[in-house]
Protein backbone atom coordinates (compact mmCIF):
# COMPACT_ATOMS: atom_id res chain seq x y z
CA UNK A 1 0.00 0.00 0.00
CA UNK A 2 1.54 3.64 -0.89
CA UNK A 3 2.01 6.18 1.71
CA UNK A 4 -0.24 9.25 0.95
CA UNK A 5 1.68 12.30 1.61
CA UNK A 6 0.61 15.87 1.87
CA UNK A 7 3.28 17.96 -0.22
CA UNK A 8 2.92 22.13 -0.42
CA UNK A 9 5.11 23.90 -3.54
CA UNK A 10 6.51 26.87 -3.97
CA UNK A 11 5.88 29.06 -7.26
CA UNK A 12 9.75 30.78 -7.04
CA UNK A 13 9.85 33.93 -9.16
CA UNK A 14 12.24 37.07 -8.56
CA UNK A 15 12.75 35.27 -5.34
CA UNK A 16 9.46 35.59 -4.12
CA UNK A 17 6.89 32.95 -3.58
CA UNK A 18 4.02 33.56 -6.31
CA UNK A 19 0.57 32.34 -6.77
CA UNK A 20 0.63 29.98 -9.52
CA UNK A 21 2.79 29.07 -12.35
CA UNK A 22 0.67 31.19 -14.74
CA UNK A 23 -0.05 33.93 -11.77
CA UNK A 24 3.27 35.97 -10.70
CA UNK A 25 0.89 37.44 -7.84
CA UNK A 26 3.17 37.56 -4.48
CA UNK A 27 1.97 35.66 -1.94
CA UNK A 28 4.72 35.52 0.40
CA UNK A 29 7.71 37.94 -0.03
CA UNK A 30 10.01 35.97 1.91
CA UNK A 31 9.53 31.69 0.83
CA UNK A 32 11.68 30.65 3.68
CA UNK A 33 8.64 31.76 5.95
CA UNK A 34 6.53 29.42 4.10
CA UNK A 35 9.48 26.94 4.90
CA UNK A 36 9.23 27.00 8.41
CA UNK A 37 4.77 27.25 8.41
CA UNK A 38 5.32 23.58 6.60
CA UNK A 39 7.78 22.40 8.60
CA UNK A 40 5.45 23.15 11.69
CA UNK A 41 1.89 22.11 10.04
CA UNK A 42 3.66 18.31 9.21
CA UNK A 43 4.13 18.36 5.71
CA UNK A 44 5.53 15.70 3.78
CA UNK A 45 7.62 17.20 1.27
CA UNK A 46 7.93 20.52 -0.85
CA UNK A 47 8.12 20.75 -4.54
CA UNK A 48 10.00 24.15 -5.22
CA UNK A 49 9.58 25.80 -8.96
CA UNK A 50 12.06 27.76 -10.54
CA UNK A 51 10.13 29.99 -12.83
CA UNK A 52 13.31 32.29 -13.37
CA UNK A 53 14.49 33.83 -16.71
CA UNK A 54 18.17 33.87 -17.52
CA UNK A 55 21.04 32.69 -16.43
CA UNK A 56 21.40 35.52 -13.60
CA UNK A 57 17.72 35.05 -12.41
CA UNK A 58 17.65 31.28 -12.32
CA UNK A 59 21.23 31.53 -9.98
CA UNK A 60 19.83 33.68 -7.38
CA UNK A 61 16.93 31.01 -7.39
CA UNK A 62 19.86 28.10 -7.14
CA UNK A 63 20.68 29.63 -4.07
CA UNK A 64 17.24 30.80 -2.35
CA UNK A 65 16.41 26.66 -3.36
CA UNK A 66 19.60 26.13 -1.42
CA UNK A 67 18.30 27.86 1.79
CA UNK A 68 15.38 26.84 1.34
CA UNK A 69 16.72 22.91 1.76
CA UNK A 70 18.88 24.19 4.31
CA UNK A 71 15.86 25.07 6.42
CA UNK A 72 13.09 22.86 5.49
CA UNK A 73 12.42 19.67 7.98
CA UNK A 74 10.71 17.82 4.92
CA UNK A 75 12.27 16.29 1.39
CA UNK A 76 12.44 19.05 -1.23
CA UNK A 77 11.99 18.41 -4.86
CA UNK A 78 13.15 20.62 -7.53
CA UNK A 79 11.22 21.74 -10.62
CA UNK A 80 11.20 24.14 -13.13
CA UNK A 81 14.03 25.73 -15.39
CA UNK A 82 16.08 22.21 -16.94
CA UNK A 83 17.54 21.67 -20.18
CA UNK A 84 20.07 19.21 -19.75
CA UNK A 85 21.86 17.58 -17.16
CA UNK A 86 23.95 20.07 -15.65
CA UNK A 87 20.60 21.61 -14.11
CA UNK A 88 19.65 18.47 -12.70
CA UNK A 89 22.93 18.40 -11.11
CA UNK A 90 22.37 22.22 -10.19
CA UNK A 91 19.56 20.94 -8.02
CA UNK A 92 20.18 18.26 -6.06
CA UNK A 93 23.93 19.88 -5.11
CA UNK A 94 21.64 22.96 -4.15
CA UNK A 95 20.49 20.01 -1.20
CA UNK A 96 16.62 18.65 -3.51
CA UNK A 97 16.78 15.18 -2.72
CA UNK A 98 15.04 14.87 -6.01
CA UNK A 99 14.39 16.40 -9.46
CA UNK A 100 11.28 16.93 -11.88
CA UNK A 101 11.70 16.77 -15.33
CA UNK A 102 9.56 18.59 -17.49
CA UNK A 103 7.81 16.00 -20.53
CA UNK A 104 6.43 19.52 -22.09
CA UNK A 105 9.44 19.70 -23.16
CA UNK A 106 11.58 17.58 -26.08
CA UNK A 107 14.63 18.36 -24.30
CA UNK A 108 13.41 17.25 -20.80
CA UNK A 109 12.25 13.69 -22.63
CA UNK A 110 15.62 13.47 -24.03
CA UNK A 111 17.89 13.60 -20.75
CA UNK A 112 16.06 11.14 -19.40
CA UNK A 113 18.51 8.18 -19.35
CA UNK A 114 21.23 10.09 -19.02
CA UNK A 115 20.14 11.89 -15.67
CA UNK A 116 18.75 8.45 -14.37
CA UNK A 117 21.64 6.79 -15.38
CA UNK A 118 23.90 9.21 -13.42
CA UNK A 119 22.47 10.26 -10.07
CA UNK A 120 19.96 7.06 -10.15
CA UNK A 121 16.35 6.45 -11.04
CA UNK A 122 15.24 7.32 -7.68
CA UNK A 123 16.63 10.71 -8.00
CA UNK A 124 14.45 11.28 -10.76
CA UNK A 125 10.30 12.43 -11.57
CA UNK A 126 8.61 13.30 -14.75
CA UNK A 127 5.66 15.99 -14.26
CA UNK A 128 3.25 15.92 -17.24
CA UNK A 129 -0.18 17.54 -18.12
CA UNK A 130 -1.77 14.67 -20.50
CA UNK A 131 -1.57 11.09 -19.72
CA UNK A 132 -0.92 10.53 -23.32
CA UNK A 133 2.23 11.15 -22.82
CA UNK A 134 3.05 8.91 -20.12
CA UNK A 135 1.36 6.19 -23.15
CA UNK A 136 4.08 7.89 -25.49
CA UNK A 137 7.16 7.79 -23.47
CA UNK A 138 5.65 4.67 -21.20
CA UNK A 139 8.84 1.87 -21.65
CA UNK A 140 11.06 5.39 -20.73
CA UNK A 141 9.47 6.43 -17.45
CA UNK A 142 9.05 2.90 -15.89
CA UNK A 143 12.98 2.28 -16.48
CA UNK A 144 14.42 5.57 -15.74
CA UNK A 145 11.69 7.62 -13.43
CA UNK A 146 10.67 6.70 -10.10
CA UNK A 147 7.58 8.92 -9.78
CA UNK A 148 5.30 11.03 -11.74
CA UNK A 149 3.83 14.27 -11.30
CA UNK A 150 0.60 15.27 -12.79
CA UNK A 151 -0.21 18.65 -13.57
CA UNK A 152 -3.20 18.09 -14.23
CA UNK A 153 -5.98 16.89 -12.28
CA UNK A 154 -8.56 15.52 -14.72
CA UNK A 155 -5.91 12.92 -16.04
CA UNK A 156 -5.99 10.93 -13.01
CA UNK A 157 -8.01 8.09 -14.18
CA UNK A 158 -6.39 8.12 -17.68
CA UNK A 159 -2.98 7.91 -15.31
CA UNK A 160 -3.93 5.20 -13.28
CA UNK A 161 -4.77 3.18 -16.67
CA UNK A 162 -1.53 3.59 -18.01
CA UNK A 163 1.02 2.79 -15.45
CA UNK A 164 1.99 1.38 -12.01
CA UNK A 165 4.33 4.00 -11.16
CA UNK A 166 3.24 6.57 -7.55
CA UNK A 167 2.62 9.63 -9.40
CA UNK A 168 1.87 13.21 -7.02
CA UNK A 169 -1.27 14.91 -7.97
CA UNK A 170 -1.37 19.45 -8.38
CA UNK A 171 -4.82 20.58 -7.30
CA UNK A 172 -4.73 23.94 -7.13
CA UNK A 173 -8.73 24.02 -5.80
CA UNK A 174 -11.01 21.25 -4.67
CA UNK A 175 -12.84 20.78 -1.66
CA UNK A 176 -11.31 19.19 1.21
CA UNK A 177 -13.16 16.25 1.76
CA UNK A 178 -12.64 15.25 -2.27
CA UNK A 179 -9.22 14.93 -1.22
CA UNK A 180 -9.88 11.71 0.41
CA UNK A 181 -11.63 10.09 -3.22
CA UNK A 182 -8.21 11.16 -5.20
CA UNK A 183 -6.51 9.24 -2.53
CA UNK A 184 -8.52 6.75 -3.06
CA UNK A 185 -6.85 5.73 -6.13
CA UNK A 186 -4.25 3.00 -5.86
CA UNK A 187 -1.28 5.23 -7.22
CA UNK A 188 -1.75 8.38 -5.99
CA UNK A 189 1.37 8.62 -3.59
CA UNK A 190 0.83 12.44 -2.88
CA UNK A 191 -0.66 15.81 -3.59
CA UNK A 192 0.55 19.28 -4.30
CA UNK A 193 -0.74 22.06 -5.20
CA UNK A 194 -2.58 25.19 -3.71
CA UNK A 195 -4.99 23.02 -2.12
CA UNK A 196 -2.15 22.10 -0.20
CA UNK A 197 -0.81 25.59 0.45
CA UNK A 198 -4.15 27.09 1.48
CA UNK A 199 -4.92 24.80 3.90
CA UNK A 200 -1.42 23.43 5.51
CA UNK A 201 -2.67 24.30 8.91
CA UNK A 202 -4.89 21.15 8.39
CA UNK A 203 -2.67 18.97 7.17
CA UNK A 204 -2.44 16.49 10.85
CA UNK A 205 -6.44 16.42 10.80
CA UNK A 206 -6.30 15.23 7.25
CA UNK A 207 -4.01 13.10 7.66
CA UNK A 208 -6.04 11.85 10.93
CA UNK A 209 -8.88 11.79 8.15
CA UNK A 210 -6.98 9.26 6.16
CA UNK A 211 -5.82 6.94 8.50
CA UNK A 212 -9.88 6.63 9.60
CA UNK A 213 -10.76 5.34 6.43
CA UNK A 214 -7.63 2.97 6.06
CA UNK A 215 -5.05 5.14 3.99
CA UNK A 216 -1.31 5.31 5.05
CA UNK A 217 0.22 8.44 6.25
CA UNK A 218 3.37 9.71 7.35
CA UNK A 219 2.70 9.87 10.85
CA UNK A 220 4.94 9.12 14.06
CA UNK A 221 3.77 5.75 15.41
CA UNK A 222 4.93 4.65 18.83
CA UNK A 223 6.20 1.22 20.20
CA UNK A 224 5.73 2.18 23.52
CA UNK A 225 2.49 3.55 25.76
CA UNK A 226 2.50 5.47 28.22
CA UNK A 227 1.90 3.07 30.42
CA UNK A 228 5.18 1.31 29.61
CA UNK A 229 7.51 3.92 31.31
CA UNK A 230 8.36 3.90 35.08
CA UNK A 231 7.23 7.70 36.33
CA UNK A 232 9.20 9.47 38.75
CA UNK A 233 7.37 10.68 42.15
CA UNK A 234 5.34 13.86 39.58
CA UNK A 235 4.14 10.90 37.08
CA UNK A 236 6.19 12.11 34.54
CA UNK A 237 9.23 10.86 32.66
CA UNK A 238 12.80 13.19 32.42
CA UNK A 239 14.10 13.52 28.50
CA UNK A 240 17.62 14.09 27.71
CA UNK A 241 17.36 15.97 24.00
CA UNK A 242 20.32 15.76 21.60
CA UNK A 243 20.84 17.22 18.59
CA UNK A 244 20.65 14.23 15.25
CA UNK A 245 23.35 15.54 13.38
CA UNK A 246 25.98 16.05 16.14
CA UNK A 247 25.16 14.24 18.74
CA UNK A 248 25.43 17.33 21.35
CA UNK A 249 23.38 16.92 24.24
CA UNK A 250 21.09 20.49 24.17
CA UNK A 251 18.72 20.55 27.26
CA UNK A 252 16.59 18.20 29.43
CA UNK A 253 12.83 18.41 30.58
CA UNK A 254 9.80 16.83 31.49
CA UNK A 255 7.21 14.76 29.81
CA UNK A 256 3.77 13.81 31.29
CA UNK A 257 1.30 11.23 29.39
CA UNK A 258 -0.35 14.04 27.65
CA UNK A 259 3.16 15.94 26.43
CA UNK A 260 4.02 12.50 25.58
CA UNK A 261 1.32 12.17 22.94
CA UNK A 262 0.87 15.36 22.13
CA UNK A 263 4.79 14.82 20.64
CA UNK A 264 3.99 11.71 19.11
CA UNK A 265 1.07 13.52 17.54
CA UNK A 266 2.91 16.66 16.25
CA UNK A 267 6.33 15.31 15.57
CA UNK A 268 7.68 18.64 18.04
CA UNK A 269 9.03 17.89 21.05
CA UNK A 270 6.28 19.22 23.83
CA UNK A 271 6.57 19.21 27.36
CA UNK A 272 5.60 19.74 30.84
CA UNK A 273 6.30 23.24 32.48
CA UNK A 274 6.66 21.94 36.04
CA UNK A 275 7.16 25.88 36.72
CA UNK A 276 4.12 26.78 34.70
CA UNK A 277 2.00 23.82 35.34
CA UNK A 278 0.91 23.09 31.47
CA UNK A 279 1.93 22.09 28.36
CA UNK A 280 5.22 23.46 27.00
CA UNK A 281 6.23 23.48 23.25
CA UNK A 282 9.34 24.10 22.54
CA UNK A 283 9.40 27.34 20.43
CA UNK A 284 5.98 27.91 20.70
CA UNK A 285 7.10 31.92 21.54
CA UNK A 286 10.63 31.93 20.20
CA UNK A 287 10.18 29.81 17.28
CA UNK A 288 13.06 27.74 18.57
CA UNK A 289 11.16 24.44 17.63
CA UNK A 290 12.54 20.88 17.91
CA UNK A 291 11.66 18.69 15.44
CA UNK A 292 11.44 14.81 16.58
CA UNK A 293 14.23 12.64 13.99
CA UNK A 294 13.83 9.64 17.33
CA UNK A 295 12.36 9.18 20.99
CA UNK A 296 14.32 5.86 22.49
CA UNK A 297 14.04 4.69 26.13
CA UNK A 298 16.30 3.91 28.53
CA UNK A 299 17.07 0.50 29.65
CA UNK A 300 14.89 0.79 32.89
CA UNK A 301 12.15 2.71 31.05
CA UNK A 302 12.41 5.56 33.11
CA UNK A 303 14.17 8.30 30.38
CA UNK A 304 13.66 9.32 27.09
CA UNK A 305 16.43 10.66 24.93
CA UNK A 306 14.90 12.42 22.04
CA UNK A 307 17.34 12.99 19.34
CA UNK A 308 16.12 16.42 16.76
CA UNK A 309 16.60 19.04 14.66
CA UNK A 310 16.79 22.00 16.79
CA UNK A 311 16.03 25.35 15.40
CA UNK A 312 18.11 28.28 16.64
CA UNK A 313 19.34 28.06 19.99
CA UNK A 314 17.86 25.21 23.38
CA UNK A 315 18.70 27.12 26.06
CA UNK A 316 16.17 30.29 26.82
CA UNK A 317 19.59 32.60 27.26
CA UNK A 318 20.31 32.08 23.97
CA UNK A 319 22.85 29.55 24.00
CA UNK A 320 22.89 26.33 21.71
CA UNK A 321 22.83 23.95 24.74
CA UNK A 322 21.83 24.53 27.93
CA UNK A 323 25.36 22.79 29.77
CA UNK A 324 27.43 25.58 29.81
CA UNK A 325 28.12 26.09 33.37
CA UNK A 326 31.64 23.89 33.41
CA UNK A 327 31.93 23.01 37.12
CA UNK A 328 35.82 20.55 36.45
CA UNK A 329 37.49 19.05 33.96
CA UNK A 330 40.15 17.29 33.02
CA UNK A 331 42.51 17.72 30.44
CA UNK A 332 41.63 15.24 27.35
CA UNK A 333 42.76 15.03 23.73
CA UNK A 334 39.86 16.84 21.86
CA UNK A 335 41.86 16.31 18.48
CA UNK A 336 40.60 12.25 18.46
CA UNK A 337 37.21 14.10 17.57
CA UNK A 338 37.10 14.03 13.70
CA UNK A 339 34.41 16.25 13.30
CA UNK A 340 35.13 19.03 16.02
CA UNK A 341 38.43 19.23 14.35
CA UNK A 342 37.63 19.77 10.73
CA UNK A 343 34.82 22.26 12.10
CA UNK A 344 37.41 23.70 14.64
CA UNK A 345 39.96 24.31 11.48
CA UNK A 346 37.64 25.62 9.25
CA UNK A 347 36.45 28.47 11.69
CA UNK A 348 40.00 29.88 11.87
CA UNK A 349 39.96 29.78 8.26
CA UNK A 350 36.76 31.67 7.77
CA UNK A 351 38.17 33.87 10.71
CA UNK A 352 41.04 34.93 9.38
CA UNK A 353 39.07 35.41 5.20
CA UNK A 354 36.99 38.16 7.62
CA UNK A 355 39.91 39.20 10.02
CA UNK A 356 43.30 39.14 8.46
CA UNK A 357 45.84 38.29 10.42
CA UNK A 358 49.83 39.80 9.21
CA UNK A 359 52.14 37.20 8.15
CA UNK A 360 48.96 34.21 8.12
CA UNK A 361 49.64 32.21 4.97
CA UNK A 362 45.41 31.59 5.27
CA UNK A 363 45.29 35.52 4.29
CA UNK A 364 48.28 34.98 1.60
CA UNK A 365 45.94 32.33 -0.20
CA UNK A 366 42.96 34.74 0.09
CA UNK A 367 45.14 37.76 -0.98
CA UNK A 368 46.42 36.07 -4.11
CA UNK A 369 42.58 34.97 -5.09
CA UNK A 370 40.71 31.63 -6.41
CA UNK A 371 43.83 30.84 -9.29
CA UNK A 372 45.90 30.43 -6.22
CA UNK A 373 43.95 28.24 -4.24
CA UNK A 374 43.30 26.11 -6.83
CA UNK A 375 47.08 25.74 -7.87
CA UNK A 376 47.91 24.52 -4.36
CA UNK A 377 45.05 22.28 -3.70
CA UNK A 378 46.02 20.85 -7.41
CA UNK A 379 49.96 20.51 -6.00
CA UNK A 380 48.83 18.53 -2.69
CA UNK A 381 46.57 16.23 -4.72
CA UNK A 382 50.03 15.46 -6.96
CA UNK A 383 51.71 15.11 -3.11
CA UNK A 384 49.28 12.60 -2.28
CA UNK A 385 49.64 10.11 -5.29
CA UNK A 386 53.39 10.53 -4.70
CA UNK A 387 53.65 10.34 -1.14
CA UNK A 388 51.40 6.90 -1.55
CA UNK A 389 53.97 5.22 -3.73
CA UNK A 390 56.18 5.10 -0.57
CA UNK A 391 56.02 2.13 1.73
CA UNK A 392 55.70 4.62 5.01
CA UNK A 393 52.29 5.83 5.33
CA UNK A 394 53.06 8.51 7.27
CA UNK A 395 53.78 10.60 4.77
CA UNK A 396 50.42 9.90 3.24
CA UNK A 397 49.28 11.05 6.54
CA UNK A 398 50.91 14.30 6.12
CA UNK A 399 50.38 15.11 2.34
CA UNK A 400 46.26 14.74 2.64
CA UNK A 401 46.73 16.95 6.00
CA UNK A 402 48.43 19.80 3.34
CA UNK A 403 45.59 18.86 0.95
CA UNK A 404 42.48 19.13 3.55
CA UNK A 405 43.74 23.04 5.12
CA UNK A 406 43.72 23.71 1.06
CA UNK A 407 40.28 22.25 0.68
CA UNK A 408 39.10 24.10 3.78
CA UNK A 409 40.64 27.29 2.19
CA UNK A 410 38.53 26.63 -0.70
CA UNK A 411 35.47 25.81 0.97
CA UNK A 412 35.58 28.82 3.11
CA UNK A 413 36.10 31.04 -0.46
CA UNK A 414 33.37 29.28 -1.84
CA UNK A 415 31.29 29.20 1.61
CA UNK A 416 30.79 25.89 1.62
CA UNK A 417 30.26 24.10 5.47
CA UNK A 418 31.40 20.79 6.34
CA UNK A 419 27.82 20.03 7.22
CA UNK A 420 27.06 20.72 3.27
CA UNK A 421 29.62 18.04 2.45
CA UNK A 422 28.53 15.83 5.22
CA UNK A 423 25.03 16.10 3.81
CA UNK A 424 26.15 15.18 0.33
CA UNK A 425 28.08 12.69 0.93
CA UNK A 426 25.23 11.14 3.27
CA UNK A 427 22.77 11.44 0.34
CA UNK A 428 25.43 9.62 -1.66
Amino acid sequence: MIVKKFVPCIYLYNGHAVRRLDDFSVVETDPLRLVSLYNENSADGLIVFDMSRGDAAHEEALDMIKDICAAAEMEVIGAGHIERMEDVKKLLYAGCRRVVLDYTKESNIAVTEEVSRKFGRNKILASYEDAGVVAANRELLEQYVSALLLMNPHQIRETEKLTALPFYVRINQIALNKLMEIFAYNNVCGITGNTINDNYRDILTLKNLCKENGMLVETFEAAYQWDDFKKNGDGMVPVIVQDYRTREVLMMAYMNEEAYEQTIHTGRMTYFSRSRGRLWLKGETSGHYQYVKSLTADCDMDTILARVSQTGAACHTGARSCFFNEITKKDWEEESNPLRVLEDVLDVIKDRKVHPKEGSYTNYLFQKGIDKILKKLGEEATEIVIAAKNPNSNEVKYEISDFLYHMMVLMAQKDISWEEIAAELANR
